[in-house]
């Protein structure tokens, strides 16, 4: 095995990488990804539009909720950047003054494309799993489904639902408000 091959990545290697790459860091490998294309951007702003509104900012909802895009998250040895995470006010009282978050959040949401569908399912759900995160919801602008899943005690993940198309959202940890599905999609 080569001395490159044995080389652990850090986080010098990734604030190395060009501006139009996401770089993260997980299990000593370092991954990257271009920008996401228009379909998976536009399905990750509305969302967090949808729900930010209601739960970061108290627009129409219960407020109490941080709701952010591409936070670089730093749990433990391993550096993920989900495409939208959400924290509980009470847990995380203040947005903190690092570049990152090291307080694992409650809430994650992956938007799958077909370059990152096998990591964030196979890779990143299992971390998020192990660090405690309550609930991921995995959005897919491709076949346009939305999965949400729980954290069980077991530290397994329950699916709750699988919506498509246009149907109506109401779910944890978002079930004060209802919004139509296909807000996410572009036509």
């Amino acid at each position: 095995m080569s001395q490159a091959a044995l080389k652990f990545a850090t986080y010098d290697d990734l604030l190395d990488l060009p501006n139009d790459l996401i770089g993260e860091i997980i299990n000593g490998t370092l991954y990257t990804q271009p920008r996401p294309a228009a379909k998976h951007t536009r399905a990750y702003s509305v969302l967090g539009y949808l729900i930010g509104g209601p739960f970061d900012g108290g627009l129409s909802g219960p407020g109490g909720w941080w709701i952010l895009d591409e936070p670089e998250l730093h749990l433990g040895a391993q550096i993920l950047v989900p495409d939208l995470a959400g924290w509980r006010r009470e847990r995380l009282p203040a947005i903190p003054d690092t570049a990152w978050f090291e307080l694992v959040p409650d809430w994650v949401c992956e938007i799958l494309s077909p370059s990152t569908t096998a990591k964030d399912r196979a890779i990143k759900m299992p971390i998020y799993a192990r660090e405690g995160v309550e609930y991921v919801w995995l959005v897919d602008p491709q076949v346009r489904t939305l999965e949400v899943y729980q954290l069980q005690n077991d530290g397994h993940w329950l699916l709750l639902a699988t919506l498509q198309d246009d149907a109506p959202v109401s779910q944890p940890p978002f079930d004060a408000i209802t919004f139509p599905l296909n807000a996410l999609w572009t036509d």
